[in-house]
């Protein structure tokens, strides 16, 4: 590969005027010598070499972006819209701010710990992490990062999460399908931690201001394994006559739910509501369209790399980022109907 001295020397200019226009500081040269060069450059098919010019700098231009995919839940994690969204979000900003980014998908935290240790990145996302996965990741890498929808960065300084008031936009949604009447709610999530506690908690909160009395059997528990989710649907769909709405800790889940209840002869929503939280592109495709709580993902992804970079750049950003929900009333939340017109009007089949 030609190097910048050659360039110099063949054009009979300093190497400081060919690494200008290389750079793109046009306002150091003539328009006359830029052309020249750009022209040169063409003619020998110049490639810069980033990796030296970063090595130059101290830093890679490089983001490391890990997501703990739990093993009984994702098969393909970037076929869930949300997580695809948020990537598209991180992805557009760190490209926008000159940096590249590296993702790396793992089951296993030790296996994250193991490979981000190793990268030469200038600082690191995190998505998916439970329990005190965040504290062991931070033992191994000490370069700046931010998490995205993480409720364990206790005691962590050199960390940032990103995420929702889960807790609130789930109660919010509880309380409109109180306001509609409905006192017989279940929530259908596939386990209790992180996010999905945050919403169990909102749930219910609702509940418990309304008078309801919460019962562990109103946790329906999907599981979303292709060995069982359709084992699974068969017995939440079995109980659903015991509810007049589900509340969804996802869109995802609200519309694997509606899908599988239709297929049962039973319709959404005069025969039972159904609600979820994300509002991603398969909730609004959906008919009927899904009642959500919604969220902008690829906002979240864009501020989550904004974050990341400050921090970077060695800017002061909170320890925790809090972003706006908001209901979307659609077409999947009525009011209840008592059993009795259910069964005249066929809504259960």
């Amino acid at each position: 590969m030609i190097t910048i001295k050659e360039i110099a020397e063949k054009l009979g200019m300093s190497t400081a005027t060919v690494s200008n226009v290389i750079h793109g500081k046009s306002g150091e040269v003539s328009e006359e010598t830029r052309r020249k060069v750009e022209e040169y450059l063409k003619e020998v098919d110049y490639v810069p070499n980033i990796n030296a010019r970063n090595l130059a700098q101290n830093e890679s231009k490089i983001i490391g972006f890990a997501l703990k995919a739990r093993e009984d839940k994702y098969e393909n994690l970037m076929m869930d819209p949300f997580v695809s969204e948020l990537i598209g979000g991180i992805e557009e900003t760190v490209r926008n701010a000159g940096y590249f980014m590296m993702i790396y998908i793992s089951r296993d935290t030790e296996k994250i710990m193991r490979y981000v240790s190793s990268w030469n990145v200038d600082g690191l996302l995190l998505f998916g992490m439970l329990d005190d996965d965040g504290i062991r990741v931070s033992t191994r890498y000490k370069k700046p990062i931010v998490c995205i929808d993480t409720y364990s960065i206790e005691g962590l300084k050199h960390f940032t999460n990103v995420g929702l008031d889960d807790e609130q936009g789930t109660y919010e949604m509880v309380k409109y399908m109180i306001s509609q009447g409905h006192r017989r709610i279940a929530f259908l999530s596939d386990n209790t931690k992180g996010v999905d506690l945050a919403r169990l908690t909102g749930y219910k909160r609702a509940l418990a201001e309304a008078g309801i009395e919460f019962e562990d059997r109103d946790f329906l528990k999907i599981r979303p394994e292709s060995s069982q989710i359709e084992a699974s649907l068969d017995e939440i769909c079995g109980r659903a006559f015991e509810y007049t709405a589900i509340m969804c800790v996802s869109d995802l889940y609200a519309v694997t739910l509606m899908a599988a209840l239709m297929d049962r002869g039973i319709r959404i929503p005069e025969g039972i509501s159904v609600a979820g939280v994300d509002d991603n592109l398969l909730g609004r495709l959906f008919r009927p369209a899904l009642t959500t709580v919604h969220q902008d993902a690829k906002q979240k992804g864009v501020v989550a790399a904004e974050a990341l970079l400050k921090k970077i750049a060695g800017e002061s950003v909170p320890s925790q980022i809090i972003l706006p929900t908001e209901l979307k009333i659609r077409d999947s939340v009525t009011k209840p109907r008592i059993m009795q017109d259910m069964k005249k009007n066929n809504f259960w089949g």
